[in-house]
């Protein structure tokens, strides 16, 4: 038994297992469009069918499926309470930032409730309060100042010690009225209606290229162009550098189990803390007298550590804290975290003025897609969004405010960059490669990224990312090569899982 077997639950996201697959044509030939959306998780299918509902042509674009990537393996949560962020936004943006920041997230979650109701969307939508908590003692004052700050932003939140989780806590931030969901059957819903107000999708076309300019012009693996308006680039990671948006964005990769647990011994909200390497938990319907319990946490650096070891360390962590029954399903969630707090939602870099980005949601994706996709159909269709400036990508670098950040997340990239080709290698000979594991092994001088499956065969491709160059680590526990320095993803043969890389690992022989 290898040591991925060993690990608890099925190898799938409940979303992805819960929802049809999908299957819109490639791009075979070319096309033009008032706008294309590269890429469709939430921010892009969000913003595409927006500006559908106000008229415009669009074209998605999407290198794998539809919600099939960093949206199809969220935790769900549908909130504008993202754990302590009111208290530094008052520090750093002031209490009008605080505000703007509050209202346009609670916007969004109200977004999807009144789409969801509009198209009627069974997606599993449910009220429910966001909690934020710590079980130390020490960090009350904190709490408190943080639900000031929320409830002056304009949230309905206050500080509470009593939390219906099966454990004590020693402070609280509970913001009311927010959602929880099930974002593929809602996004699928949505890619429907979307089509039938005469926009096209495209599944399985990697976009390669961009021309600037007016019309913009993008470029697909395969050769095919679209040529178009404006270009909205939704793809998580920027899959273009030209902005530079590597520098303020670092990538974070965080585990998710899920166990069945009496419906009478669920919590009745929604949960996180960044206690014990961050705790998030929220359950979803599951049968008659079950739910499903949703935990989350072991945040790290995608390419570093023992992906195995913190699976099991936060099933054990579910196990010894909730009534639960047997792990059903594991899966692991990626998101980027910039470096001020304040995702990066407008135009694309200080010279353009026809490309658009959305990135850098710091693990709040689905509150912030659909804000996301309400400020970019405004911006495109010039209708007024207040808080615009506030996630504008264009903002001034203040060095008080990202100076720190900044050069922890650059000192990182370069210990990878720089510190992994020192060492003289990962391990030291294909041989030393047990069936079902990976290691960078120097062959002939070069490093490759080798593989054995579980009959012996052994699969070869460049160890150096294809976006900076970094070499990439292996994730024995999600069978994949990961980049540590901006995050991209290869599977065991080099195709691309996860961007900004657009080129696979090109193979090599041993």
């Amino acid at each position: 038994m290898t040591t991925r077997d060993a690990l608890p639950g099925m190898a799938e996201s409940y979303w992805m297992a819960t929802a049809p697959g999908t299957a819109w044509p490639e791009l075979e030939t070319d096309a033009t469009a008032d706008v294309a959306v590269i890429g469709a998780g939430m921010a892009g299918l969000s913003t595409a069918w927006e500006l559908a509902a106000a008229g415009r042509k669009v074209i998605v674009l999407e290198a794998d499926r539809v919600a099939a990537g960093v949206t199809g393996h969220t935790t769900a949560k549908l909130t504008a309470a993202h754990s302590l962020v009111y208290e530094r936004l008052r520090r750093t943006r002031g209490s009008e930032g605080a505000r703007q920041y509050a209202s346009t997230q609670q916007a969004a979650v109200e977004r999807v409730a009144s789409v969801a109701a509009e198209l009627g969307i069974d997606c599993d939508f449910e009220r429910a309060s966001a909690l934020t908590f710590t079980t130390a003692p020490d960090e009350r004052a904190a709490f408190e100042a943080e639900a000031d700050a929320a409830a002056e932003a304009g949230l309905d939140a206050d500080f509470v010690t009593e939390t219906d989780l099966p454990f004590p806590v020693a402070a609280a931030v509970r913001v009311r009225d927010q959602a929880q969901f099930h974002p593929r059957k809602y996004l699928l819903a949505l890619a429907n209606d979307l089509t039938a107000r005469g926009g096209v999708i495209h599944e399985r076309t990697r976009v390669t290229g961009l021309s600037e300019g007016s019309p913009c012009t993008v470029t697909t693996e395969r050769g095919t162009t679209i040529t178009a308006q404006d270009v909205v680039i939704a793809t998580h990671y920027p899959v273009f550098d030209r902005a530079l948006h590597f520098a303020r964005l670092s990538p974070r990769r965080e585990l998710v189990v899920a166990a069945p647990l009496p419906r009478s011994e669920a919590p009745d909200h929604m949960y996180i803390t960044d206690d014990m390497g961050k705790r998030s938990v929220r359950t979803a319907p599951l049968d008659e007298g079950r739910r499903l319990l949703i935990v989350t946490g072991e945040s790290f650096t995608p390419g570093t550590g023992d992906t195995s070891a913190r699976f099991r360390r936060l099933d054990a962590w579910m196990h010894d804290h909730f009534p639960v029954g047997t792990t059903i399903y594991r899966w692991a969630a990626q998101d980027n975290d910039v470096s001020d707090g304040v995702p990066l939602v407008g135009p694309y870099h200080p010279g353009a003025r026809h490309v658009y980005v959305a990135t850098g949601f710091g693990g709040w994706g689905m509150s912030g897609g659909a804000m996301a996709g309400q400020l970019l159909a405004s911006a495109l269709t010039g209708a007024e969004f207040g808080g615009a400036g506030l996630y504008d990508p264009r903002r001034l670098w203040s060095t008080l405010r990202e100076g720190p950040a900044l050069l922890k997340q650059q000192a990182e990239v370069a210990q990878h960059f720089v510190g992994d080709r020192l060492k003289t290698t990962h391990v030291d000979s294909v041989a030393e490669i047990a069936p079902g594991s990976g290691g960078v092994v120097r062959v002939e001088g070069r490093r490759c990224a080798v593989y054995r499956d579980a009959d012996g065969t052994a699969h070869a491709v460049s160890a150096r990312c294809t976006h900076l160059g970094c070499l990439v680590a292996f994730n024995e526990a999600e069978t994949a090569w990961e980049c540590p320095c901006h995050g991209s993803r290869f599977g065991i043969d080099g195709e691309v899982l996860h961007g900004p890389a657009l080129r696979p690992l090109p193979p090599r022989k041993i």
